[in-house]
């Protein structure tokens, strides 16, 4: 094949994604489900734009290469060991409970032992892409269920490499007894170990010293260096490629270079990993799909539920609710990009071959194309189960919030929760914390924190915070969904309840106001009142100024920022506020320059421009002081003037001016100033 040929098959091919992932990205389709049906279309059993399948699978090898290069680069030894019980005994059970049904559903069905289990470590996997990408368009990538979905997900990533490992063996193309796999893992071990030592004593000094040439490209160079020579290390010893450029990512992701390397190397990643998916849509045999497509869509359903089914049973016997555990369970139910890698490794040692392979395919991507179908229809699948259970989240109730009034009740323990509990514990106003990761409960209550586990939008969780007795409630959550629905059951067992959300995005607001909320603080927009807040301190602006630019913003529930175009009589008020000076106190200490001298010493009209209009001493305010008051440590002085006279007037009383510089405008109409205790 010429130059020409090779540059015409890679314009089909991306000419036909660009065009297919546009559509599906107009109709909420995951890209990966994009992809491939971009080479079902273009393959052989399509439009037959592309019939030599074997040059698009050269590069499609290269981006499983550089897939699973990023995943170890994107993830540390760090950020393992504080994923939790979640990642340590969820991600475990969800892969050992899937494996064992599809075993078995397997052997049932006839099939050899060696395809039965291959077919389970297939089915295990989920897609931590097309999760992700679902729940961002839901805005719902902090919420619980995806956290915790996200753990159990980035475990089975981890199990590819052991998975890969092990397929020959299942095959039966290596040697299988327990000494050959003894060396095999021992080998494994080893080259863990040996990576675990370079990230740590020499890749960090290496990549240090090429970082000190300021040559961009060189350490694009070497990352791609390092991740190609570790895949064809490990392939030399039997394992895979895959193995290599997992090891090499970890490796470089303990270095401080690790985001730039992320950074430089993703578009690659991207556009061969694209190409990878794209090949998986040519291997499928549109005429094989469309004949047997009942039996097809049929086994795709009964897969989504066995995997939906082992992921909530993962998630439950770890210790979550019922709702999480089904919402959760839900989020893990779709078969993901690495048991196409997988399938790949399987039909080259002969564990699925022909029609099979064909089925698991088909059946891998038609759980794709149903998973923003699961995701939209779960939460109203968890409630009927959360319902049903009703009694599981009724034992939570009975704690130290029965015995409470006029409390707070704080809904999530995380950073924003677990700061108002510290607050209120300093000004002495009872609380109730609920909150639904069970390790956090259990580490609040060895600390003495009045802290019930459950559902914050199960009645009998609310009942027993003693919702209806409270005062307030606070909910510091990032469960937009479950927000909502626990903002209005709160609301309907405590009508006279003043009920505070925390949120992320202004976005949201409207949403949670329908919902019931009297307060709702967003995120984005706090942050945003608190740096101009700062800004505006900086020029001396006064207070009274700032609390009303501030409350005019805060005036209907952030409106001002969330139309187009703010009404300019709103904020005409705080603009011209803003241009007509300064106002500000000054504290008189001991060493000030203002210490046992009178207003008429310091003269401070006459040498800054500013004038003191009052003076506070202990809890006595003197208005417009005479002249002759002598100013003593501890005196407050108010301060007006110009933002840059009110900053010259601290400097003069801090000493940081001669005490007989004076203003020449002031020298110059002396004469004509009125008298002033300034």
């Amino acid at each position: 094949m010429g130059v020409a040929d090779v540059l015409l098959q890679a314009v089909v091919v991306l000419g036909a994604a660009v065009l297919v992932v546009f559509l599906s990205a107009r109709l909420r389709l995951p890209v990966v489900v994009g992809l491939i049906l971009t080479g079902m279309l273009i393959g052989p059993s399509g439009l037959a734009l592309i019939e030599d399948v074997a040059q698009v699978e050269v590069f499609a090898e290269v981006g499983v290469v550089l897939l699973l290069f990023i995943i170890g680069l994107e993830l540390s030894f760090s950020e393992v060991r504080g994923l939790g019980r979640v990642f340590a005994l969820g991600g475990p059970l969800q892969i050992a409970i899937t494996g064992a049904a599809v075993f078995g559903l397997g052997i049932a069905a006839g099939l050899d032992w060696r395809t039965a289990l291959f077919a389970g470590f297939v089915v295990a996997q989920t897609s931590t892409t097309v999760m992700l990408k679902v729940y961002e368009q839901r805005r719902e990538t902090q919420a619980p269920h995806v956290k915790v979905g996200m753990a159990v997900s980035l475990f089975q990533d981890l199990t590819i490499v052991p998975l890969i490992v092990l397929t020959p063996v299942v095959a039966g193309a290596a040697d299988a007894s327990p000494a050959e796999l003894a060396i095999r893992f021992v080998g494994a071990l080893a080259a863990v170990g040996l990576v675990a030592f370079a990230a740590r004593f020499l890749m960090p000094r290496v990549l240090d010293q090429l970082a000190r040439v300021r040559a961009r490209e060189l350490l694009v160079l070497a990352a791609l260096f390092v991740c190609l020579a570790a895949a064809v290390f490990t392939e030399s010893l039997g394992f895979s490629f895959a193995l290599g450029a997992f090891l090499a990512g970890l490796l470089i992701s303990e270095t401080e270079y690790s985001h730039q390397v992320v950074a430089d190397i993703v578009p690659f990643r991207d556009v061969f990993t694209s190409l990878f998916f794209i090949s998986i849509g040519m291997l499928v045999d549109l005429g094989f799909a469309f004949e047997r497509l009942p039996v097809l869509a049929g086994l795709a359903l009964v897969l989504v539920a066995v995997k939906a089914v082992a992921g909530v049973a993962a998630v439950a016997l770890v210790g979550y609710p019922a709702r999480i555990a089904v919402v959760a369970g839900v989020a893990t139910a779709q078969i993901g990009e690495f048991s196409f890698v997988l399938m790949e490794v399987g039909r080259s040692y002969g564990l699925l071959a022909g029609p099979g392979y064909q089925m698991v395919l088909v059946t891998a991507v038609l759980t794709l194309l149903l998973y923003p179908l699961l995701v939209r229809w779960a939460p109203a699948l968890g409630e009927r189960v959360a319902r049903w259970r009703g009694g599981e989240s009724a034992k939570a109730a009975g704690e130290d919030g029965e015995e409470l009034s006029g409390h707070v009740v704080v809904v999530g323990f995380g950073v924003n929760g677990s700061l108002m509990c510290r607050v209120l514990s300093a000004a002495h106003i009872p609380y109730v914390v609920v909150e639904l990761n069970p390790t956090t409960v259990r580490a609040a209550h060895r600390r003495g924190v009045p802290i019930l586990f459950g559902d914050a939008s199960r009645p009998e969780i609310l009942e027993g915070a003693g919702i209806r007795r409270a005062r307030v409630v606070v909910f510091a959550i990032s469960d937009l969904a479950g927000v909502r629905r626990s903002v209005r059951l709160a609301r309907q067992l405590n009508p006279e309840l003043e009920v505070i959300v925390r949120t992320r995005m202004l976005r949201d607001v409207d949403d949670l106001r329908q919902a019931g909320a009297d307060d709702i603080v967003a995120e984005e927009f706090e942050a945003a009142i608190e740096i101009f807040t700062r800004v505006l301190e900086r020029y001396r602006v006064p207070r009274n100024v700032i609390r009303t630019q501030t409350r005019l913003l805060r005036d209907e529930t952030y409106r001002m920022l969330r139309v187009a175009a703010p009404s300019p009589r709103a904020s005409a008020a705080a603009i011209e506020a803003l241009g007509q000076g300064a106002t500000d106190l000054y504290l008189v200490g001991d060493g000030s320059r203002a210490a046992g001298r009178t207003l008429a010493d310091l003269d401070l009209r006459r040498r800054t421009g500013a004038s003191v209009i009052a003076v506070v001493r202990g809890e006595r305010s003197v208005p417009n002081p005479s002249p002759q008051v002598a100013l003593q440590g501890g005196d407050v002085l108010v301060l007006v003037g110009g933002h840059q006279e009110v900053d010259r007037a601290f400097a003069f009383l801090d000493g940081e001016e001669a005490p007989g510089e004076e203003r020449p405008e002031a020298a110059a109409d002396e004469q004509t100033a009125a008298p002033s205790a300034g």
